[in-house]
C-alpha cells in the first residue's frame, strides 16, 4: 500500500465475512475443541469462549505469517481488542436486525458455493469444517450474520460519505513522504548453497564451484542460463531473476552488494547465511514521487475508508452508551 494507516482497528477487519479465514486457518492447522462458557454478553446475547477462541486463532496464524512474536503485556492487549471488535460486531449486527435488514438466501449459497469450490472435493470441505468444529449450518450464519454487517455499513455510512477531488490532492499535498516510490532494483542470482554449521572445508568446496562458474561467466557465457543449470535457489528456475526488491527485503550483504551494482554489472563472490551468491543486476529504478493523476482513485478511496471507520467508531460508541454490555474475559484466555 502507498499509505499506513494511523488506527489500528480497521473498517474493513469490522464488518469482513470471517468464515473464510476461519475454514483455511483451521484446515492448515487445526484448532482447539471450543472452551464451555461465555467471554461476554451484549444485550442479552451471548459471545462464547468458543467465538473468542476462533477468532483469537485467527489473528495469532496472521501473525505467524507475517513473523511476528508477541510479548506477554502486547498478547494481553490483542485479546482485550479481539474480544471488543466481537462486541462491536454484535452491536451491529443487533442494530442491523431492528432496521429490519435482511440477508437473500440465494446471496448466502452463493457465498458457500464460493466456499466449497476452495476446496478439492466434499468431502474435503466437510473434513475442514470439522476441524474448525463448525457445521454447515453455523457457517451459513456466519455467512448470514457479515453480511447483514455489510449491507447495514454500506447502507448508513458508505453510501452517504463522499470525497472531493479537492479533498484527496490536499491530503496528497499535504502528505508527500507518503506518495514516494522507494528505490527499486531488478537482479538474479546464482547460489550456491551452504547450510549453517558446515566445516570449513564444506565452504571452501561451494566457493570454489561458484568461482568456476565466475569464470565461465568472465568469458561470455549467459548469465541466466548458468542459473537455470548451476544455482540451488527456488529463482533457479527463471534464471536466477528475483524481480524487483526495495531495500529491506534481502539480507544485508545481498542487498548492499545489489543495490551498489550499476544495471549489466555482475558482483564478486557475495556471502551470507544462505551460501556464496553472484550477483547480476539487471535494472535499477530511483526513488520517485507517485503522480496525482496516478493514485488519485485509490486515495480517494482511502479517505473515504478513512471516514467511514471514524463515523462506525463514533456510532459504535454511541450504541455502548445505550447497551448492556458484560465481560467476563479471563487473562488465560487464548
Amino acid at each position: 500500500m502507498f499509505i499506513k494507516t494511523k488506527h489500528g482497528r480497521r473498517f474493513w477487519g469490522l464488518v469482513t465475512v470471517l468464515a473464510l479465514a476461519l475454514i483455511a486457518s483451521a484446515a492448515l492447522a487445526g484448532e482447539k475443541q471450543p472452551q464451555e462458557g461465555r467471554v461476554a454478553v451484549v444485550n442479552g446475547s451471548v459471545i462464547t469462549q468458543a467465538d473468542f477462541d476462533g477468532e483469537m486463532g485467527r489473528v495469532q496464524q496472521r501473525l505467524l505469517r507475517m513473523g511476528k512474536s508477541l510479548s506477554d503485556s502486547q498478547l494481553s492487549e490483542i485479546k482485550k481488542q479481539v474480544l471488543e471488535n466481537l462486541i462491536d460486531r454484535e452491536l451491529l449486527y443487533q442494530e442491523s436486525q431492528k432496521q429490519g435488514i435482511i440477508v437473500d438466501e440465494v446471496a448466502i449459497n452463493e457465498q458457500v458455493r464460493k466456499l466449497k469450490d476452495r476446496f478439492s472435493s466434499e468431502a474435503e470441505f466437510k473434513s475442514a469444517l470439522s476441524k474448525a468444529h463448525l457445521s454447515e449450518t453455523a457457517l451459513r450464519l456466519q455467512f448470514k450474520r457479515g453480511m447483514a454487517l455489510q449491507q447495514f455499513v454500506d447502507k448508513h455510512f458508505v453510501q452517504k460519505i463522499t470525497v472531493s477531488g479537492e479533498e484527496s490532492k490536499a491530503y496528497y499535498d499535504n502528505h508527500p513522504d507518503l506518495f514516494k516510490q522507494p528505490e527499486e532494483v531488478r537482479a538474479r542470482h546464482i547460489l550456491i548453497k551452504v547450510d549453517p554449521g558446515v566445516d570449513e572445508s564444506r565452504k571452501v568446496e561451494a566457493r570454489k564451484k561458484l568461482e568456476k562458474i565466475q569464470k565461465r561467466l568472465g568469458k561470455g557465457e549467459d548469465f541466466g542460463a548458468l542459473a537455470k543449470e548451476f544455482s540451488e535457489g527456488p529463482s533457479s528456475v527463471k534464471g536466477g531473476d528475483l524481480g524487483y526488491f526495495q531495500r529491506g527485503k534481502m539480507v544485508k550483504a545481498f542487498e548492499e552488494a545489489a543495490f551498489s551494482l550499476k544495471p549489466g554489472a555482475v558482483s564478486d563472490i557475495v556471502e551470507t547465511e544462505f551460501g556464496y551468491h553472484l550477483i547480476e543486476v539487471i535494472d535499477k529504478k530511483s526513488e520517485m514521487a507517485i503522480a496525482y493523476k496516478d493514485i488519485k482513485h485509490r486515495l480517494e478511496d482511502y479517505i473515504k475508508q478513512e471516514k467511514v471507520q471514524k463515523e462506525v467508531n463514533s456510532y459504535i460508541e454511541k450504541l455502548k452508551e445505550k447497551a448492556k454490555v458484560e465481560r467476563f474475559l479471563a487473562e488465560d484466555s487464548s
